[in-house]
């Protein structure tokens, strides 16, 4: 069975037996989506006044500042018909490969970050939930 979160004109489903756990200061919202797993799906509204592409920029710099050798690849792709900015990020624990990716798109509401990761424990099972789960995103911008 499938969950469908909405927020702010934001709505995506993942699977049944995930969790999800919010944040809401009134401004901003988070929302993290966890597998019974290793994988996790962040969705974040940040009403800043950064474009989509310093977003992922300062994402990822948060993760060179934890793991100093990353392989980057930048993407640009379109969720629900916007235009999203982004990185394919793969690194190394100290135990495990990790696949990561990050996309962003500029909504009259502010910033929608989004971030998926997995480790390569789980991958073959949660790689293609979280694409699916990307994949489902409808949005309703504030000016449509």
């Amino acid at each position: 069975m499938l969950k469908v979160y909405t927020k702010s004109g934001v709505a995506f489903q993942y699977p049944g037996n995930w969790t999800s756990e919010n944040e809401d200061d009134g401004e901003s919202w988070a929302v993290t989506v966890t597998s019974p797993g290793t994988a996790f799906f962040i969705v974040s509204l940040r009403p800043d006044n950064q474009t989509p592409a310093q977003v992922v920029d300062e994402a990822l710099d948060a993760l060179r500042a934890e793991y100093k050798e990353l392989d980057v690849e930048s993407v640009i792709e379109t969720i629900s018909g916007y235009p999203a900015v982004g990185y394919d990020i793969d690194f190394i624990t100290v135990d495990t490969t990790i696949a990561a990716w990050s996309r962003c798109v500029s909504l009259a509401e502010g910033n929608l970050l989004v971030i998926g990761q997995v480790s390569e424990f789980d991958r073959r099972m949660y790689e293609d939930v979280l694409k699916a789960m990307l994949g489902s995103f409808t949005i309703a911008d504030g000016d449509e």
